[in-house]
């Protein structure tokens, strides 16, 4: 074939990609391991936690807590198929702390996209400055019910947290509550050092025209933080947040009545890190699950590997892992080059392999048999694990698949968007599908 034929698609990882993955995967294994595991049988949510600001520190000294950010920032420089590829180590362990990480992303990277070079010096130098190894940032959209229509178009529906301007003292005033938002309470429930808040700055628009966001920072009076109990990812923190009558600068505002398209973006964004960590997550138990294939017995004459009904689940198991971890690539690799699009291959492809992942782990269960229930194992964990993907990060259910759905409805989409690489910016005319009251197909 002549060498201009040459088809440019190449899923070789490059000398520092294979020293990036080597070194996340010792980490994982030799500090992260151990101490999730036993901060997993903490019985406080809070506690939980805590013991894990160790590891984290430890991740901050080898770069791994802002690694998303530019260089020009402090930041790693990474790309976002560089992050999946740390993520996924981490992730094959323990999914809960890297959430910690992936979340410092949900709210640094809205300042970096849209705030004025003040907030971006401010905050993000803060973030990467050199003695900030416990630097916590907190993204908070959900409140209790809900957001998933956060676009709806009436003042009454989706994001509830209000935001009033006092003009007398260039304030706003926050009355309200969140819940859910990670990393927002901090390491000691007095705040996160920023966190980004998704709010209401119009009692009368809906959810495309009212919706702004704003950076609070910590030991900011008036809020209240409270741990939530969780079946899995007890190494990361949730929080319900309470606003009442919290004042913020005015100058801490972001994306004044473009929120919603603020929460679209981030979490198009986040949508490959949530997909490549539940791929991390299918691994975890397939490592485990091959390892028993070819040493247990089930009481025969050799391992189990060497029966056809083993052997063949084991090979779909493996090739889901395969197809979904190159899906995750591929849409990584899609915003690197539009950072501004790829709102629907981001959301399919986290809700293709947190559906997928769950698949997997329960087969891997399955070819372990009982014996996976047994919490000297890590399969009963992994399988408490696996029952967050399909809910966090927007839903699978709810908000990915509609933006999504909002994407394919337009015009410009085609079936060959993705596999051309070809741009499509997100707008407002995409938002809306699903969420009531808003115009079929255009």
């Amino acid at each position: 074939m002549p060498e201009g034929d040459i088809v440019a698609v190449d899923f070789a990882l490059t000398d520092r990609q294979r020293a990036l993955k080597r070194n996340a995967r010792e980490f994982a294994r030799e500090v992260l391991r151990p101490a999730a595991e036993a901060a997993d049988r903490i019985a406080d949510p809070h506690e939980a936690f805590r013991a894990m600001k160790p590891v984290y520190e430890q991740a901050a000294a080898a770069g791994m807590t802002t690694m998303f950010l530019p260089a020009e920032y402090g930041g790693g420089g990474a790309s976002n198929v560089d992050f999946l590829i740390a993520i996924e180590e981490l992730c094959a362990v323990d999914p809960g702390f890297p959430t910690i990480l992936l979340v410092n992303g949900l709210a640094l990277m809205p300042v970096l996209w849209h705030g004025t070079d003040e907030q971006r010096e401010r905050w993000l130098g803060y973030a990467t400055g050199p003695r900030r190894s416990d630097f916590l940032a907190g993204w908070a959209v959900s409140e209790r019910g809900g957001t998933a229509n956060f676009d709806h178009p009436s003042p009454r529906a989706g994001i509830q947290l209000l935001a009033e301007l006092d003009a007398a003292t260039d304030e706003y005033v926050l009355t309200g509550e969140k819940h859910w938002p990670c990393n927002s309470g901090g390491w000691d429930l007095d705040g996160a050092d920023m966190s980004v808040c998704i709010v209401r700055t119009d009692r009368s628009g809906g959810g495309t025209e009212a919706l702004s966001a704003i950076i609070v920072e910590r030991g900011t009076p008036g809020i209240t933080y409270e741990s939530i109990d969780k079946l899995a990812h007890r190494t990361c923190q949730n929080v319900t947040m309470t606003f009442r009558g919290a004042r913020v600068p005015a100058a801490n505002l972001l994306c004044p009545g473009d929120g919603d398209l603020l929460i679209s973006r981030n979490f198009t964004w986040s949508g490959p890190i949530a997909a490549i960590a539940s791929v991390g997550v299918a691994r975890g138990a397939y490592d485990f699950a091959l390892k028993w294939a070819k040493s247990y017995t089930g009481g025969g004459a050799g391992p189990i590997i060497e029966h056809q009904a083993v052997g063949h689940l084991l090979t779909d198991i493996a090739a889901r892992i395969e197809a979904a971890r190159y899906f995750c690539w591929k849409a990584a690799h899609y915003l690197d080059a539009h950072p501004d699009g790829g709102h629907a291959i981001g959301a399919m492809n986290k809700t293709f392999c947190g559906d997928l992942m769950q698949r997997v782990v329960f087969d891997c269960m399955r070819l372990v048999g009982v014996n996976a229930l047994d919490t000297r194992f890590p399969l009963a964990r992994l399988y408490r694990e696996s029952v967050v993907f399909p809910l966090y990060d927007a839903g699978n259910l709810g908000m990915q698949r509609r933006r999504a759905w909002g994407v394919m409805a337009d015009r410009g989409f085609s079936p060959d968007t993705f596999v051309d690489g070809d741009p499509l910016p997100f707008t407002k005319a995409m938002e809306g599908y699903g969420a009531g009251g808003v115009p079929g197909l255009p």
